[in-house]
Order: C-alpha cells, then sequence, then structure tokens
C-alpha cells in the first residue's frame, strides 16, 4: 500500500486478506497435492491484480516476485470459458482482445471468491459489455455441460434513478401501510430461487454514493443480509452475487469498498480499435468493400491524431477516446445516409420516423442495405470529416477552434494525394472547417454524390431570410448566423 498509487478502490484491509485466505482455500481443495507457495500467489495475484491500474501492475508483479522468489505458476486452464467468451463476442459483435478477455477472467475470479463486488471504470471502458459476455458464456458452459458451471439470471437496477424510498421501501405518511422498494423486490425474489444450477446476478448500474450504499453494509458483510426499513430481514443464497458498476468510488467511505471485491476496467487500455472494428464490419455490409477499405484508412488516418490534438486543448465536457469514436461513427453513419437518401434536400419532413429508422413502410430490409451500396469516395471522404469535424472537434470550446482548425487544415494538406477533398474546405484562410456543410445535388441516389461540394452555412441561408421587416415583434425576431 505504501508502494502503490493511491487510489479510491484500493482496499488492503483484513477484509482483502479473507478474501485471499478463501481464494486460496478454493484452490487448495481444488488441486490438494499442489504446493502451498504456488496456491498462495494464485490466490494473492487473482484477488488484487483486478483491481490496479495498468501503471501499478509491474510494481505489483515486483513486489509478489520478492515476496515469492523462483516461485513460477502454471498457466490456469480456462480453455473452455475462453472458448464460450469469444463466442459470445462474436455473436454480439464485439472484438475479443486480450486485455478484454483478461478482465473477464478477472471477473469470474472475483465472483467465485466475493459475494459483493465492483466493476469500476470511466464510461466506453467495457463494464456493461464484461458482465453480458460473462454472463452469456457461463449459460453456455452450463448447456453444454462444461466445467460444472451455472446458468446466469442477471437483474439490473438503477439506484439512483429513484428515491431512497422506492429502492428500500417506505411507510405510507398517510396511511401508514408498507410501500415495497425496487431493491427488496428483485432481492427477495432471487434469494428465493432456490435452484442450484442458477448463478443469480443483482446489478446496481449506477453512481455509489454514502447516502444509499451505506445501508448495503449487512448484506455486503459475511452476515449477507439485507435489512429493510421494515424490519424485514433477507438472507442472500450461496450463488447470489451483489455487482454494482460504477464509474468511480470519490464519495464512497472506506467500510463499503473494503466490503466488495474490485475489478478496474480502463478506457486507456480498451482504445478506440475494438469500438470501430465491431462498427466497420457492420459498414461493410451497410456500404460494400471498397466503403469498408476506404474508412479503415481514414479512421487510421485521422482519428488518433485528432484524438490527442483535442487532449491538449480545453474541452467543454469530458469526453473520452471512445466517446469521441463513438460519436464519429453515428454521425458518419447519419450524415452519409442523408446524403444518399436526398433527405437534407428535403423540404417534405412528414416521413421523419420513417427515415430515421432508415427503412419505408414498402421496402425490406435488403432493399434499403442495397439503398446505401457502394457510394462513392468523394461522399465518403466528405461525410468522414464532416463528422470528425463535429464530434471530435465538437467537444472543445470556442476558443479552441481555432486550433483544431488549424492542425486538421495541415493534416488534410498533408494528405491531399489520398483524400477527395475540394481546397474550398482547408485553404479557405477567411473561414473555418466549422463553417462549412456538405452540398449535394437535388435528388437521391448514390450516384448523385459524384457532385457535392462544400459550402458555408451562411450560404445556405436564403437572401431574403436574412432580412428582417420592421414591423416584426421582438420577440419573433430570429437572428440566422453562421452557428
Amino acid at each position: 500500500s505504501e508502494q502503490l498509487s493511491s487510489q479510491d478502490h484500493y482496499d488492503y484491509g483484513m477484509r482483502a486478506v479473507i478474501a485471499v485466505l478463501r481464494a486460496a482455500g478454493n484452490l487448495k481443495r481444488k488441486h490438494p497435492e499442489e504446493c502451498e507457495f504456488v496456491l498462495t500467489l494464485r490466490a494473492i495475484i487473482d484477488v488484487n491484480l483486478c483491481k490496479f491500474l495498468a501503471h501499478d501492475v509491474p510494481l505489483f508483479y515486483g513486489i509478489v516476485g520478492d515476496l515469492f522468489p523462483g516461485v513460477v505458476l502454471p498457466k490456469t486452464d480456462y480453455e473452455n470459458l475462453h472458448a464460450a467468451v469469444i463466442d459470445q463476442c462474436t455473436a454480439r459483435n464485439l472484438q475479443p482482445t486480450e486485455y478484454f478477455l483478461t478482465k473477464i477472467t478477472q471477473l469470474y475470479e472475483m465472483i467465485v471468491v466475493r459475494h459483493g463486488l465492483m466493476l469500476v471504470g470511466e464510461t466506453m471502458s467495457g463494464k456493461s459489455s464484461a458482465l453480458a459476455v460473462l454472463a452469456g458464456a457461463l449459460t453456455d458452459l452450463h448447456e453444454k455441460g462444461l466445467n460444472d458451471e451455472k446458468e446466469v439470471i442477471a437483474t439490473y437496477l438503477n439506484p439512483k434513478a429513484v428515491t431512497m424510498g422506492q429502492l428500500y421501501g417506505e411507510t405510507d405518511n398517510v396511511t401508514q401501510e408498507w410501500r415495497e422498494g425496487v431493491l427488496g423486490l428483485h432481492f427477495r425474489k432471487l434469494a428465493n430461487m432456490r435452484e442450484t444450477h442458477i448463478r443469480k446476478w443483482l446489478v446496481m448500474d449506477g453512481p455509489v454514493d454514502a447516502i444509499w450504499i451505506e445501508n448495503m453494509n449487512t448484506v455486503l458483510d459475511d452476515n449477507k443480509k439485507l435489512c429493510l426499513p421494515n424490519s424485514e430481514i433477507i438472507a442472500m443464497t450461496g450463488l447470489m452475487n451483489l455487482i454494482f458498476e460504477v464509474a468511480d468510488l470519490a464519495v464512497a467511505s472506506p467500510a463499503t469498498v473494503s466490503r466488495c471485491g474490485m475489478v478496474y476496467m480502463e478506457p486507456a487500455e480498451v482504445g478506440w480499435k475494438p469500438q470501430f472494428k465491431s462498427w466497420v464490419s457492420e459498414a461493410r455490409v451497410m456500404y460494400g468493400n471498397e466503403a469498408h477499405d476506404r474508412l479503415s484508412t481514414l479512421f487510421e488516418t485521422f482519428l488518433p491524431a485528432s484524438v490527442e490534438k483535442v487532449g491538449e486543448l480545453k474541452k467543454i465536457s469530458p469526453a473520452g477516446e471512445g466517446n469521441l469514436t463513438a460519436s464519429l461513427t453515428r454521425l458518419f453513419d447519419a450524415t452519409l445516409k442523408d446524403l444518399i437518401t436526398g433527405y437534407e434536400n428535403s423540404s417534405d419532413v412528414s416521413n421523419d420516423a420513417a427515415h430515421t429508422a432508415g427503412i419505408a413502410s414498402d421496402e425490406s430490409e435488403s432493399s434499403v442495405v442495397s439503398r446505401y451500396l457502394n457510394p462513392p469516395i468523394t461522399a465518403i471522404d466528405a461525410s468522414f470529416l464532416f463528422a470528425l469535424v463535429w464530434s471530435v472537434g465538437g467537444c472543445v470550446d470556442t476558443k479552441s477552434r481555432s486550433a483544431f482548425d488549424t492542425f486538421l487544415k495541415s493534416a488534410i494538406a498533408s494528405k491531399t494525394s489520398s483524400l477527395s477533398c475540394p481546397e474550398t474546405f482547408w485553404r479557405d484562410e477567411s473561414a473555418t472547417v466549422y463553417d462549412f456543410k456538405i452540398s449535394a445535388p437535388k435528388g437521391a441516389g448514390v450516384e448523385r454524390l459524384h457532385g457535392i461540394a462544400w459550402q458555408k452555412w451562411i450560404d445556405s441561408i436564403p437572401a431574403q431570410a436574412r432580412i428582417i421587416p420592421k414591423d416584426l415583434p421582438f420577440d419573433a425576431t430570429i437572428v440566422p448566423t453562421k452557428e
């Protein structure tokens, strides 16, 4: 604890020691002939490694290496589990990276040892996906009769979406009747399931604070009993787990932290590539192979450098690499589909719902997909640059826009030989990249997109719309601007 960094979710108290002893006991029963030094080292690593940040991991290995010199750990056999996890990732269009597999394995090990645990990490670190994939993998193993695994039933709650009374239950001030809370209702439902082949997970997906989490201390203790305000006590069963999915533990008390096992997931370790690969595999079906190859080149060329540049600038709100990637892919899809369908040139907005869904009432799904196939490179490049400006570049404040504008124009200038972008977009010294929109010929269809161009937002406003009548009431005055 003196050598590693100080984090809100680190705990080295007696409860952490008990968790190591339990893990060691489980390993001893599973491998009675194995050397106890090996089992102890394995238990220490399994319980503690999963909560450390990336920069603390090498130091931790150095510490345990000094404590157990010459002890070499045999590789744990998770072949069946990893195979099931990879199958689940494939079915859910997720990327089974080495880091993701490692975290799922650590999550599984923690679920076996602790009945209460926390998945800690910022948005887009893969917490929800890890839980869903592990639940599906364990259920698959149960159905195949492998590893003596159990089926998983998971119930999700957001504790901050309701009041304390709605969460734990309360007495009506007028009638004095007891009103059941959602936590007690679902906790009792899972506790009353006596099947021995089912794992029950109650997942609390939301911020942890000292107001509602302190009431969970009795159930997170070795007592494993939930005490409700009406004096009802509900005991957990053996295959039941309380899982908290949180961004951080900045306001959680040390008492709560010490009662839970920790699995920490870092967005920086996930990166943007897994998310992009999942999206671009769907883009291949939607837009074709040529578009897939072009998008791969564009993302590799511009996204990492743009995210790094934005990290140096002041942002309006925090946005990580994963958030920016998600914004970029969604905005690209919306922009390109609007260009193809001609929606941005249409004055008829009566079919908004059908357009948003991307499918008309009289069209099959295959015909809708074919509508978007093989867009020209000019349309792909334009949609990507427009999406890049308003996703990655859109999160910075007004003063920082000029710096991002300079960076992006320089990046485009260095790639003009391979990028189909007109000079009006990146050579105009009097305007920034934020001042332009994509203009396409009227109509619909892919072929007409060979004639797309860049146009200033202000130029898209009709001249007559810029004139404000003298007799117009002040409260009805709308001043069009380039923003």
